[in-house]
């Protein structure tokens, strides 16, 4: 039943979730600023396609359903840059060390697995003055809010593919050795108190900042 759930039920809710306006909105203020070669984590159904830029050369798209990679196909022929699928997981991404100018991750750190290992993945295949341009939610500051998330969690998880309502995403990415440069955090409008939105670009601490 659950893999029913899992492999047909579910990827039809996200497409449907993530088709909002309310999605959009975020998409426009952070996929536009990605260049260069791209790997984006967690393509879905390739909601983010329509804003990247034309400065962008090359990406790369990991995406562990198939049937949202399905979807995704139609938005991926239209995009004026070469598009690869090179993965299932986070956790281990098939591209060289330093082999990538900007990483994307919308809405996706919270379902991985091993999310200390996904950032420790982004850093490593990040070229020295690359970026990673996120927007994630998780942990509210807000302690009654923080308590709701806590208890929900282990059905939430269950029922979204093993997405996480606390984790708290500025701190994983700052623990990973990187610097975020421009973070705006806050309640998701349209999206009800759970959803507490990292939304920010980093880049790699320098030695000294270490």
């Amino acid at each position: 039943m659950m893999k029913f759930y899992n492999e047909r039920v579910l990827p039809w809710a996200i497409n449907r979730v993530m088709a909002r306006e309310i999605f959009s909105v975020e998409r426009a203020k952070m996929v536009p600023m990605a260049a260069g070669t791209v790997l984006e984590i967690g393509v879905g159904s390739g909601f983010n396609m329509p804003y990247y830029s034309p400065h962008v050369k090359r990406l790369f798209c990991l995406e562990p359903s198939e049937r949202l990679k399905k979807i995704s196909l139609d938005k991926v022929s239209l995009t004026p840059f070469p598009v690869t699928f090179v993965g299932l997981t986070a956790e281990h991404i098939p591209l060289d060390d330093q082999s990538v100018d900007t990483v994307v991750s919308t809405w996706t750190l919270c379902t991985v697995p091993d999310v200390n290992k996904a950032l420790a993945e982004i850093f490593r295949l990040l070229k020295p003055d690359g970026r990673f341009l996120f927007i994630e939610h998780g942990c509210s500051p807000d302690r009654l809010i923080q308590s709701i998330q806590s208890t929900l969690n282990p059905l939430w998880k269950r029922i979204g593919g093993g997405c996480n309502l606390n984790r708290p995403m500025d701190k994983l990415i700052e623990q990973a050795g990187f610097r975020i440069s421009h973070r705006e955090n806050g309640y998701m409008d349209g999206a009800g108190p759970l959803i507490f939105l990292f939304r920010g670009t980093a880049k790699k601490c320098a030695p000294k900042d270490v």
